[in-house]
C-alpha cells in the first residue's frame, strides 16, 4: 500500500510474492505488472480482499484508519513508517522476518552501511570542508520543508551539510520565505520537477535574488525526489546525491 515499502519487497526478492500494490508505485518496472488496489490514501478494500494477501504492508500517517479497518476485518498488518536510517534498517529486518527473507534483508542492509561507511570516511577525509547551509523545499505553496524529525534532515546532516529549519522538532515544517532570506541558505534543493517550478521563478522572489545559493548557483531541481523522499533502499543513492551537490 506505500511505494516505500513495494520498493524494499523488490529489493528482497519478493517479485512473484506481491500479488497487488497501490497506484502511486512505480519502481522498479516489474512493479507495472501487478493488480492495482487503489491510491496511497484511499486503498480500496473490496480489491485487496479479493486478492486473499496473506500479510499487508502499510505505512503511517493517512492509511491509519485503512489499517484499523483492514484488521478489523481479520487481516495481517503490518505499518512501516520508519523516521530515520537506523529505524529503516530495522523496517527492513522486520520486513524480511515477515517474509522469510531474513538473509537478504540482512545483506541488503549490509550493503547500505557499507555505502554510507564509504561516505563518511570521505566526509572525514574532508574534514576541513565548510558545511553549507541548506534549504530543502519540499513544495512551494506554501513553502514547506524537513525538521529535525524527519529523515531526510538526518540525510542532510550525513551528506555534510545543516539544514537551516533542523532546530525545529518536527518532521515536516511551513517555512516563511522572509525566514529563507534571514537563514541565507549556501544550498537550496526543490524536491519537485522543474515543469511545476522553474528554478527562474524560484530565483525571481522578492529578495531570493542575495541569498549565497542563488548567487552562487547551488539550487537544484535534478534530484529525484523518490530516492529523497521515499524511505526504502534507494535513499542511498539520494544520500550520495546530497554529497554531491554539498
Amino acid at each position: 500500500m506505500a511505494p516505500a515499502t513495494t520498493e524494499i519487497l523488490f529489493a528482497l526478492g519478493l517479485n512473484e510474492e506481491i500479488v497487488g500494490v497501490s497506484s502511486f508505485c512505480d519502481y522498479p518496472p516489474a512493479v507495472r505488472e501487478k493488480e492495482r488496489v487503489g491510491t496511497f490514501s484511499h486503498p480500496n478494500v473490496e480489491k485487496i480482499l479479493s486478492l486473499k494477501p496473506d500479510i499487508i504492508f502499510s505505512t503511517g500517517l493517512e492509511q491509519a484508519s485503512a489499517v484499523t479497518m483492514l484488521r478489523g476485518l481479520g487481516l495481517k498488518v503490518y505499518v512501516s513508517d520508519p523516521a530515520g536510517i537506523g529505524e529503516l534498517f530495522y523496517s527492513i529486518k522486520e520486513i524480511g522476518r515477515l517474509t522469510g527473507k531474513d538473509k537478504e534483508a540482512n545483506n541488503l542492509i549490509v550493503e547500505m552501511k557499507k555505502e554510507i561507511n564509504a561516505l563518511t570516511t570521505r566526509r572525514k577525509a574532508n574534514h576541513a570542508k565548510t558545511k553549507p547551509k541548506v534549504f530543502i523545499e519540499i513544495w512551494n505553496d506554501p513553502l514547506l520543508t524537513v525538521g529535525k524529525e524527519s529523515f531526510i534532515n538526518e540525510l542532510i546532516l550525513m551528506a555534510g551539510g545543516r539544514n537551516i529549519a533542523g532546530d525545529i522538532r518536527r518532521a515536516y515544517v511551513h517555512f516563511s520565505a522572509e525566514e529563507v532570506i534571514y537563514q541565507n541558505p549556501d544550498c537550496i534543493i526543490l524536491t519537485y520537477m522543474s515543469k511545476m517550478m522553474p528554478l527562474g521563478i524560484l530565483k525571481s522572489r522578492p529578495g531570493w535574488q542575495g541569498l549565497n545559493a542563488v548567487r552562487e548557483n547551488r539550487v537544484y531541481n535534478d534530484i529525484n525526489p523518490d530516492i529523497l523522499l521515499r524511505p526504502a533502499p534507494r535513499i542511498i543513492e539520494g544520500l550520495m546525491k546530497l554529497e554531491q551537490k554539498f
